[in-house]
């Protein structure tokens, strides 16, 4: 399987640049991840039973789903991350190219839309100064 991940001429020195970098910081959200969905179960475990002791108390309660809601939500944000990141990587080394490639092909889609919306600006403003011509007509005529 490997080998049809990797390019047969072996890896260049920007992709194991980018799996030096990328894979700690995929491993290190996945610690944070389960971290702090363990952290969030221990919390619900303590507070659960303060909670149906001073149960006639609602924002202890709002609070507490609030805040174990919170919990997994960022837990799972954490393992989203880390996923997305061991994805890119997979995904950067199946295509095999360099950063400049990628940089490139970036800075001509940003160049296509820059123009484009200059078109669309001056499209905007003949449009406006056509109505402005047509309401002053309009007003000189009534």
């Amino acid at each position: 399987m490997m080998k049809s991940i990797l390019p047969q001429k072996g890896p260049t020195a920007t992709q194991i640049l980018a799996i030096v970098t990328l894979l700690p910081v995929g491993g290190t959200l996945f610690c944070l991840a389960g971290i702090t969905l363990i952290c969030t179960l221990i919390g619900l475990a303590v507070v659960i039973p303060v909670f149906l002791l001073f149960s006639p108390v609602l924002v202890p309660a709002i609070l507490t789903v609030g805040l174990a809601v919170a919990g997994f939500l960022t837990s799972g944000a954490f393992g989203v991350t880390g996923l997305s990141s061991f994805s890119w990587i997979l995904n950067y080394l199946k295509q095999g190219k360099s950063v400049p490639e990628n940089l490139d092909a970036a800075k001509r889609r940003m160049a296509d839309a820059a123009s484009h919306l200059g078109q669309k600006t001056k499209d905007v403003r003949q449009t406006i100064q056509s109505k402005a011509q047509e309401g002053k007509e309009g007003a000189r005529t009534t």
